[in-house]
């Protein structure tokens, strides 16, 4: 069974949970700063493992000294749902171990 997606409510909720996050557009959204371009790097390899963990993906753009990612749920028309916030959580809890901010 899909997912269902949130309400404007429930999304504004649970993104006052996660600084730093926000939603753009259809999509909730982060970027990090980080000390190196090869930190960068390593972040991402370390999001697509997670991604892969949970079968759920994101858009996901590497910058010089930056990592991006913004999700939504294909599976439900491009609506957030809760397992965007699960990964949007699991990307919070090992950023900080890449010195991301």
């Amino acid at each position: 069974m899909p997912p269902a997606p949130l309400s404007q409510k429930e999304i504004e909720d649970r993104l006052a949970e996660l600084p730093g996050w926000s939603l753009d557009g259809d999509r909730i959204a982060r970027s990090y700063q980080l000390g190196s371009h090869f930190a960068a790097a390593a972040l991402v390899v370390h999001i697509a493992q997670v991604q892969d963990e949970l079968d759920h993906h994101s858009d996901l753009t590497l910058g010089y000294h930056t990592v991006s990612l913004t999700v939504n749920t294909h599976s439900v028309g491009g609506a957030v749902t809760e397992l965007d916030f699960d990964l949007a959580r699991r990307v919070e809890e090992l950023s900080a171990g890449h010195g991301a901010h």
